[in-house]
């Protein structure tokens, strides 16, 4: 398994959403920042939180709380409306602080 660990700020209020079969996810997005001055550069990077663990953090994850997360990292890749291909970094989290 891959590891990848992270602190960052949240964009928005996480939301909670359930699969077809009534899974539980809690997503957000995370601000990664690197580097110094006008060298510094932002990462969003989306994460998911699976199940109860992700509902009881689910209040508190609001805009502008910095975290800490350590979870699994992949590519998510797709196709948008006009066909083009699109990818984003994604986060599945095993541990939240």
């Amino acid at each position: 398994m891959n590891v990848f660990t992270f602190t960052g700020n949240l964009g928005k209020d996480a939301k909670q959403r359930h699969t077809s079969n009534g899974d539980s996810i809690v997503t957000f997005s995370v601000a990664c920042k690197a580097g110094f001055g006008d060298k510094a550069k932002t990462t969003w990077l989306r994460c998911s939180m699976w199940g109860k663990r992700g509902e009881s953090v689910l209040p508190y994850l609001t805009k502008g709380q910095q975290v800490g997360v350590s979870g699994e990292f992949s590519m998510n890749e797709w196709n948008d409306a006009e066909g083009q291909k699109r990818a984003a970094p994604e986060v599945r989290v095993n541990d939240l602080t």
